[in-house]
């Protein structure tokens, strides 16, 4: 076959058609839907966000109102998803337990194979709503903690840090925790929505196309990015040690997680710039000074020596820390961000439905004989 669409890593590569998001580089732009997605993390909800992926149009008041008290409803997960998640091994990395506690979820959905419209709304509703509770409590299980169940007194944001903190934030951490959901929320075909695409373009459930999708964020070229920023952080210490600590990396030709982008390449990612003015706004508040100044020393080094930007997880990490939320919990909180974004697109995939099949560039031998 032929080797001149050859793509490694499919760099470039149009797969499919959407509607939901585009990486505008030119522009700097993260477009959902026709909107910007910084200004919607800055001017609404995530609740309202995620309405808009998987609806098509923001809500009204009348919509919202009725999408709230719905996922409310559908916040509680069965207790058997607890118990098998507790009887999972003791090393088991938290995305396996969330991609186990998700996989037995479906095992409960009365019309699992039902691709009707109607019925891939409520399954979105229902994952939206259920993440959350899972996620939160991935790690208390593990920990050999009691479940702490949700809220429905605490809007959707405040109720699943507190979950996750065992604390009600006030406003100002239930803000920044807000944004953070909003800005891992889409992101146009990253791997992990291509493997759901792929895994719904078979026909499969909508389960098991998230289910796939969590395997592939799992890896820390992608969603585990975040948890290793913040590991890097605190070998780091203190802001005076940023730059021998990065630049011994550098010498050895190691990889500095948080920087660069496979699509913004030599542009800044606008999420991180907004996630950069969140911890400036929490560091005011809770100290940390130090934290701040590491992060804005380590992006100056890596400008000035490798001309790379931060990406989002360079200061997401450092904001989930100043909100109590456990390293451990990071990459697995990104998954449950961005099931609006999965949801919205097997949704979209299921509409104009095409299997993925493509080829391969053949470099073995030829012509051997048994």
């Amino acid at each position: 076959m032929s080797d001149q669409n050859y793509r490694p890593g499919l760099e470039g590569v149009i797969a499919t058609e959407t509607t939901l998001s585009y990486l505008d580089v030119e522009q700097e732009q993260i477009v959902i839907r026709g909107y910007d997605l910084i200004e919607l993390a800055t001017k609404v909800d995530y609740l309202r966000v995620a309405y808009l992926l998987v609806a098509g149009h923001l809500p009204t008041e009348t919509e919202y109102n009725a999408f709230t008290e719905q996922l409310t409803a559908e916040q509680k997960v069965p207790e058997e998803i607890f118990q098998i998640m507790g009887s999972l091994g003791p090393h088991t990395h938290l995305m396996d337990a969330v991609r186990t506690g998700l996989s037995a979820l479906a095992t409960f959905d009365p019309a699992l194979t039902d691709r009707d419209p109607d019925n891939t709304w409520r399954q979105a509703l229902t994952l939206l709503a259920t993440m959350p509770t899972i996620v939160a409590n991935s790690y208390h299980i593990q920990n050999h903690e009691p479940v702490i169940y949700p809220d429905p007194t605490l809007g959707y944001s405040r109720n699943f840090l507190q979950m996750i903190t065992g604390r009600i934030p006030d406003d100002t951490e239930t803000r920044a925790f807000d944004q953070l959901l909003t800005v891992y929320s889409e992101h146009e075909m990253p791997n992990s929505t291509f493997t759901a695409i792929v895994i719904a373009s078979t026909l499969s459930d909508m389960y098991g196309a998230l289910v796939g999708a969590i395997a592939s964020l799992k890896g820390t070229l992608h969603g585990g990015a975040n948890e290793a920023v913040m590991k890097m952080l605190l070998e780091m210490q203190s802001p005076d040690q940023v730059e021998p600590y990065l630049m011994e990396k550098l010498a050895k030709k190691e990889r500095i997680m948080g920087f660069g982008h496979r699509v913004y390449m030599r542009k800044p990612d606008p999420r991180a710039l907004l996630m950069k003015e969140s911890l400036k706004e929490l560091v005011a508040i809770k100290g940390h000074h130090d934290l701040y100044e590491m992060c804005v020393k380590g992006e100056e080094v890596m400008q000035r020596e490798k001309g790379l930007f931060p990406n989002l997880d360079y200061y997401a990490a450092p904001v989930y820390y100043l909100l109590d939320v456990p390293i451990e919990l990071y990459t697995p909180i990104f998954f449950a961000a961005r099931t609006a974004g999965l949801v919205a697109h097997v949704r979209e995939q299921y509409e104009h439905n095409r299997l993925f099949r493509p080829r391969v560039l053949y470099t073995g031998p030829r012509n051997l004989h048994p």
